[in-house]
């Protein structure tokens, strides 16, 4: 791969790919990021989104052969969703570490400024340079912007002389990105950089992005966050050719808009396709019809008697050749179009109805499931806590308030200290939980699935009808598959056989940004009672049923029938 430095920090790939020895994983991509604006990336998980960041900061492992020309600002800033910080490591020395950079500007500045008493054009070239790049990295205001980034992302109360190691995971991500941001690089590639930020944090980070100078790309499944920072977004799924969204010379969609406009875009094409296939096949059948009568017609048509056979001969022979010539134009289109028809599109997700018995659950009168005075350590305390027929509840919370710890109860995953918990006789629970854990990692989707549902369900509802599955990994071992894909099998055994109360915990987390927009529009129309733990911004947003707001420790009352 070519790689040539930008003077006015623009970032630009032409005929980019890359692959392993074995696979290809971006192929082709042309794009350009000019200072100002910021490019999402998105797709199906395994595209190659953190690959491309890699490969664009210059940072891809070394079996991962890259090709094209790439031009970039001098000064890039990657951040990656692994931390390369080992425990032992204080704050200070990271933040250090990551403005080393910037410190080195500030010493060629000194240095410049001192060498102009020589007074040659040299020196001063010399020192307009360095004051250019000390301006663009600020240089001047670092302690005054690492103090407002920390605090801005919710991390100044911890002690810059803290080691990594005494710190949680989201403590360490937002200590990286203050560093990162810190060290004002020309160009900004970050992986998921709202993991483990909370609403305020992330609304800093978005202002601060918004207000950056250089170019920014950035792979997110935060959708919130997507529309309100994203200018334009790139979509590596290869997939979006099949929905009549028109693919770019580069092998991926740009798309020059936010998020939302993206999503209806998506939608107004998705209809396209849809009428498209339904025009299509409604040709299709019209042409066999055709056809098919037409040759009944010709194969049965009463020859002419002796009297009238040598006045109509020569007639019937024009004739003869009209309709064949129209039967041949006919099987030729229908030849044509049989080959080159449009895939059917896929069904959007959608769940099937309740089993049998199940409206009569709701039309008995009272709770499907009653908590009384259950708690659960010091993190959760409830009064009463009624779930009903076709409740639609979202709970929030801080980290710790409890949200999954109610639903693995109300599930029975867990028991309660104190309390009493009653279900409905024969009620089913069906529980997606954060962190999906299958006991035989050898077995395949399709085993796990058929002994789940049973033979009968799994060949009436087949795990790849469902569309959360590409059939070449119906039948490789669980535990090879992604955190993501576990999550659509697990996703799947709902879906196929729905429960009369469906809980989930962060349902959004691991799925695509297609999946999870198509998950929340299905369960809307969800035959039973749902009730939704998350911290998605965009679906608590658009959310039009009850909110609950959990507490650590703090009692909950629902007793509302």
């Amino acid at each position: 791969m070519t790689v040539h430095h930008s003077t006015n920090s623009y970032l630009r790939a032409e005929r980019l790919s890359a692959g392993y020895a074995d696979r290809d994983v971006l192929r082709d991509l042309d794009f350009t990021v000019c200072p100002g604006q910021r490019l999402g990336l998105i797709g199906e998980n395994g595209v190659g989104k953190s690959t491309l960041l890699r490969v664009l900061a210059g940072e891809a492992p070394a079996q991962l052969q890259a090709d094209g020309r790439l031009t970039r600002p001098a000064r890039i800033g990657l951040l990656l969703q692994e931390l390369p910080f080992a425990d032992d490591e204080r704050i200070d020395d990271v933040i250090e570490a990551r403005i080393a950079e910037v410190r080195g500007i500030e010493r060629e500045l000194d240095a410049a400024a001192a060498a102009l008493v020589e007074a040659s054009p040299a020196a001063e070239t010399r020192y307009a340079v360095a004051l250019d790049a000390a301006e663009r990295a600020e240089v001047w205001s670092v302690e005054a912007r690492r103090d407002e980034l920390l605090d801005g992302l919710g991390v100044s109360g911890i002690g810059l002389d803290r080691r990594i190691g005494e710190m949680s995971g989201g403590q360490r991500s937002r200590f990286a990105l203050a560093a990162l941001l810190l060290g004002a690089p020309d160009a900004l590639l970050l992986d998921e950089p709202t993991n483990h930020l909370d609403d305020a944090a992330a609304e800093f980070l978005e202002a601060r992005l918004r207000a950056w100078r250089g170019p920014v790309v950035f792979a997110s499944h935060d959708r919130e966050f997507l529309d309100r920072v994203a200018t334009g977004l790139l979509d590596l799924d290869p997939a979006q050719s099949a929905a009549g969204v028109p693919l770019d010379a580069s092998g991926g969609t740009v798309f020059g808009g936010s998020f939302s406009e993206y999503l209806e875009a998506k939608a107004d094409a998705r209809a396209r396709w849809q009428r498209q296939y339904e025009a299509e096949q409604g040709e299709l059948r019209a042409l066999r019809e055709a056809v098919r009568e037409t040759a009944r017609n010709v194969s049965h048509r009463r020859g002419p008697t002796d009297n009238d056979k040598f006045i109509t001969k020569f007639k019937q022979g024009r004739t003869d050749q009209a309709i064949a010539r129209r039967v041949h134009n006919a099987e030729l289109r229908l030849e044509t179009l049989e080959r080159e028809q449009l895939r059917k599109p896929p069904a959007a997700l959608e769940f099937g109805g309740i089993p049998t018995g199940a409206q009569a659950l709701g039309e008995e009168g009272g709770p499907l499931i009653q908590l009384d005075g259950a708690t659960v350590g010091e993190r959760l305390r409830l009064g009463t806590f009624r779930v009903e027929a076709l409740d639609r509840v979202l709970i929030t919370g801080a980290n710790g308030a409890g949200k999954s710890t109610l639903l693995r109860l109300l599930a029975g995953r867990i028991a309660p200290d104190d309390g009493t918990v009653r279900r409905r006789r024969g009620l089913r629970v069906g529980l997606l939980e954060q962190d999906v854990r299958f006991e035989d990692p050898d077995a395949s989707p399709r085993a796990l699935y058929e002994r789940v549902l049973g033979e009968q369900r799994a060949a009436l509802v087949p795990l790849s009808s469902l569309g959360l599955m590409l059939r070449r990994d119906l039948d490789r071992p669980l535990g090879g598959l992604s955190v993501g894909q576990q999550r659509r099998l697990a996703l799947a055994l709902v879906i196929a056989k729905p429960p009369h109360v469906f809980l989930l915990d962060e349902p959004t987390n691991h799925l695509s940004l297609a999946l999870a927009t198509e998950l929340e529009a299905a369960l809307g129309g969800y035959p039973g009672a749902v009730l939704i733990a998350s911290h998605d911004r965009w679906m608590r947003r658009r959310w039009t049923g009850e909110e609950l707001r959990l507490a650590a420790g703090r009692p909950l009352d629902r007793a509302a029938a």
